[in-house]
């Protein structure tokens, strides 16, 4: 079952003020935010039942592909994590992001489920080795074989006041974001090279009014968003693209048309 408990995590106290923007314009879902961050990540905490002490949480570091959706290991007949799952297939993995100073403001997702030996590997290889290129030097050793942990249910945690359960055909049907990759890139180069428009952004697109100073703190296909100074202190500000967008050049030609109509410029 799918439950948003958002109010459970603590947050900063300026987030109990009434937003700034239109909390109900194209956003990420849960979903896709999970996605996106499981598929930039290709380490992780795997959890077994122990079999010996029996029946202790076990966990391992892994590293790991996806497909579809689903996780691929790699892992040795002599791991104790592979004897685990042979006596019994209940598993989790663990995913967690390492870019913000505060390790409780980084994202992580907990996907759980029976995890098996795949007896035939086709697609698991294939997307185990574009991972991991690497491994292809012990791919084939006899005491090596793919697993695969079917995800059943799935727990994202965004960050401060951001986390659910999602729900499993929810995970497999989203995408990860197609701007994942160049995200940092897009907000470091608005942030230095046109600073000044990102004001414009918050005054022409949300509820904030005044604005005189902001930074880009996100990027993706539905828009993005920004920390925009107020008498306050700084408050998040998310605006939508006029359509979603795939590449970073059309990133680019959304936000030029966008701020040429904040200036009163025809197109």
């Amino acid at each position: 079952m799918s439950s948003s408990d958002d109010s459970a995590h603590a947050r900063p106290a300026s987030a109990s003020a009434d937003p700034l923007y239109d909390p109900d314009i194209p956003t990420p879902s849960h979903a896709e935010r999970a996605r996106t961050l499981a598929a930039r990540i290709t380490t992780g905490t795997l959890g077994t039942l122990a079999a010996d002490p029996e029946g202790y949480p076990y966990g391992s570091f892994v590293t790991v592909a996806f497909d579809a959706g689903d996780p691929v290991f790699l892992v040795s007949t002599m791991a104790e994590h592979t004897r685990n799952l042979q006596g019994d297939e209940r598993a989790s993995l663990l995913v967690a992001e390492r870019e913000q100073e505060d390790p409780l403001a980084n994202g992580r997702v907990t996907l759980l489920g029976p995890c098996s030996r795949v007896a035939d590997p086709g697609s698991e290889r294939e997307a185990f080795l574009a991972t991991h290129p690497n491994a292809a030097y012990y791919v084939d050793f006899g005491d090596f074989a793919f697993w695969k942990l079917r995800v059943a249910s799935i727990r994202y945690i965004g960050g401060y006041g951001r986390m659910s359960w999602v729900e499993a055909d929810e995970w497999h049907a989203a995408e990860p974001d197609p701007l994942a990759e160049a995200a940092a890139g897009i907000i470091t180069h608005m942030n230095d090279d046109h600073a000044d428009a990102l004001p414009l952004y918050c005054n022409a697109y949300s509820r904030a009014s005044g604005i005189a100073d902001a930074s880009m703190t996100g990027v993706d296909r539905y828009g993005f968003e920004m920390s925009a100074i107020t008498p306050d202190g700084p408050r998040p500000v998310r605006v939508a693209f006029p359509a979603p967008v795939s590449t970073p050049q059309e990133v680019r030609t959304a936000l030029v048309e966008m701020l040429k109509a904040a200036r009163g410029e025809s197109a």
